[in-house]
């Protein structure tokens, strides 16, 4: 059910309304009614203040709205910046009290700062951020999310409006809006910690989802860890083959399941001269922030500008020696620049794709592919797509709590269809990993000159 548009929540509006109302009751009531409108009233001034753009340079003033964000996420040492900067304000204006007004916090200053800079109850949350990946918040439901599972909070919110006053503050410091035309923002932090929210009309309760960047060790023996068991020693050996003999590798699953992680963990073992170059529409991956010292360019297309579309990116991109292309997605605007990267030379590519089953692969992408409006056979383009993109699929799923390497397949264009040749499937009954089929005859030859291929042999036994 959409929630009637006066029922939208506005902190100006909110003040406003606050000062407007008349008092009444006894005199103790009066006096705590006038101080919470006058705090109000010092909060929206903070607010405005705290949002005003600092800095004589473009570069200064996003630095500055990157640590008001920071703040807002719960990072310590921008919250204590933010902190003296509002008690510093408090002092120039001689506030150190308000007659009338109680709040259960040491000073003046910190009421203000949870109020125009903390997340409420998720203070709470924060308090036990070790191993937190994402905080998921649904009305005023708060589940957690720690190695990839969501777990419904021990705290909620008392009401919406609690919900929606953290999104106007980010919003806020994000030069950005979230109102009644437009019902959605997002804010991404430079160490890839990002916040996506929705409001009412677009969601049937307003949405927060704040994501930590967590991780930054990628290691595939790290992931052989009983503590992790992503994989065995043999699986390792046979993606590090699989990066030698310079296959084009697609990775399916659902979120949190680990894709990115694996990705990035098999890019740790490629050598740092070897030239990759990922071409996005947002810049997700973050290789740049991961492996400074590896040989990256990252492209951040805006298919809304003319002049840097990914067509453009993909035209310079060529003329920059690229051995690899990395993808963090393949979504609609980006399939054909994928496909066409993949099919001219550049091997070793790699890239996620949402997906149920590998076989689905070539016709998700096809899909894509098709959706620009050029008149390309779906079948042709099929069987170039699995030939040459998707050579290799790699799926992966939670069990047991940790996240595992499900399947490993290579895909195959046979009697005009795609099948799958199942080189690795992880069995849950066992808790273990099967090895159903071996590589077909093609790609037998181009793992045979690969060392890690002959040591995934002998673990075999």
């Amino acid at each position: 059910m959409n929630r009637p548009q006066e029922g939208r929540f506005s902190p100006s509006a909110y003040a406003t309304r606050l000062r407007m109302e008349p008092t009444v009751g006894s005199p103790e009531r009066r006096e705590s009614h006038a101080g919470e409108q006058e705090f109000q009233a010092i909060a929206e001034d903070i607010r405005n203040y705290l949002a005003t753009p600092r800095g004589s340079t473009e570069e200064e003033r996003r630095s500055y709205s990157e640590r008001l964000n920071r703040a807002v996420l719960g990072f310590p040492e921008e919250r204590a910046e933010l902190l003296a900067v509002i008690d510093d304000r408090l002092i120039r204006q001689r506030l150190h009290q308000l007659p009338g007004y109680s709040h259960p916090y040491e000073s003046l200053a910190e009421a203000l700062f949870a109020e125009v800079i903390g997340l409420h109850v998720l203070e709470l949350v924060l308090q036990h951020k070790e191993g937190l990946e994402e905080i998921q918040v649904v009305g005023t439901r708060i589940y957690e999310v720690r190695d990839g599972r969501a777990v419904l909070s021990p705290y909620a919110f008392d009401s919406v409006v609690e919900v929606e006053r953290i999104q106007q503050n980010l919003v806020l410091y994000n030069n950005d809006r979230i109102n009644p035309r437009k019902r959605w923002a997002e804010v991404m932090l430079t160490d890839g910690s990002r916040v996506t929210m929705t409001g009412f009309g677009f969601t049937s309760e307003p949405t927060l989802t704040l994501r930590f960047y967590t991780v930054r060790h990628f290691d595939l023996p790290l992931l052989c860890e009983p503590d992790k068991a992503t994989m065995n020693e043999r699986i390792m050996h046979m993606l590090l083959a699989l990066l030698e003999a310079r296959f084009n590798l697609v990775v399916i699953g659902p979120t949190n399941s680990g894709k990115t992680h694996l990705i990035k963990a098999l890019i740790a073992a490629l050598p740092d001269e070897e030239r990759i170059i990922t071409i996005e529409t947002r810049l997700e991956m973050m290789l740049r922030r991961d492996f400074p010292l590896k040989n990256i360019v990252e492209y951040e297309a805006d298919e809304e500008d003319g002049l840097h579309r990914a067509a453009q990116a993909f035209k310079l991109a060529l003329r920059q020696s690229p051995q690899r292309i990395v993808h963090a997605e393949i979504r609609d605007d980006d399939a054909n620049i994928y496909v066409r990267a993949c099919t001219r030379g550049h091997s070793g590519s790699m890239t996620t794709v949402h997906a149920s089953e590998l076989e689905d692969v070539p016709e998700a992408i096809t899909d894509m592919c098709m959706l620009d409006g050029r008149v390309m056979n779906p079948d042709r383009l099929g069987k170039r797509i699995t030939r040459y993109v998707t050579q290799i699929g790699i799926e992966m799923r939670q069990s047991g709590g940790k996240r595992r390497v499900w399947r490993i397949g290579e895909l195959l264009w046979e009697d005009d269809r795609v099948t799958v040749r199942d080189w690795v499937r992880y069995d849950e009954a066992s808790r273990t990993w099967l090895y159903p089929e071996l590589p077909s005859q093609q790609a037998l030859r181009r793992l045979q000159s690969s060392p890690s291929w002959r040591r995934a042999a002998e673990a075999a036994g």
